[in-house]
């Protein structure tokens, strides 16, 4: 194989199932925009009232990341999209951070938390957090509480459904992928 060539990752169907079942839960996660003085006291707390930028590490704000996970281990944790579990980040750290707990990450070597890029304020930045979890506690709900086991038993029945689903299309994509490959000509 040549130095400066590497083939693509190769897509499988199954490879899916982590996206699905997030997804699956995400769709069912409410809701709530803030209002605009909402907003303005989220910012004051996290004392951004001047200038807007990344909670983690002071780059320009890209986007508004979940503080809490709303998923974790394909499951959900609670946490529901609401200004009290979101923050102003880049999108260095909102990758990076993913679904880590936010304190742990902040302060882990992961590729691009604000640690592994010496970003100097990381303990200022850890307390603005805390309070700004202090300032509003994020709402947790328990889901098969909220909908009834019935409820909660039919959604995970379609999704294990589409799981098997995907299990069997990558099976049969496994036969007709060297069929394919056999009819072309080299």
């Amino acid at each position: 194989m040549h130095r400066h060539f590497n083939m693509p990752k190769t897509t499988t169907i199954a490879g899916r199932s982590s996206t699905i079942t997030n997804a699956f839960f995400a769709a069912i996660i409410p809701s709530f925009s803030p209002t605009e003085a909402e907003v303005d006291q989220a910012l004051e707390v996290l004392g951004m009232k001047e200038k807007l930028t990344c909670s983690y590490c002071g780059d320009t704000k890209t986007e508004w990341d979940h503080l809490h996970a709303l998923i974790r281990d394909c499951k959900p944790t609670g946490f529901i999209t609401e200004i009290a579990n979101l923050v102003p980040a880049c999108g260095k750290c909102n990758q990076s951070k993913g679904n880590t707990f936010w304190k742990d990450w902040i302060r882990s070597s992961a590729k691009k938390s604000p640690t592994s890029r010496n970003i100097p304020d990381i303990e200022a930045r850890i307390a603005r957090l805390e309070d700004y979890g202090s300032w509003r506690k994020p709402r947790k709900i328990d889901f098969r509480e909220m909908m009834g086991l019935d409820l909660w038993k039919d959604h995970k029945r379609n999704l294990d459904r589409v799981l098997e689903l995907l299990k069997e299309s990558q099976t049969l994509a496994n036969q007709l992928k060297p069929v394919a490959k056999s009819s072309i000509a080299v």
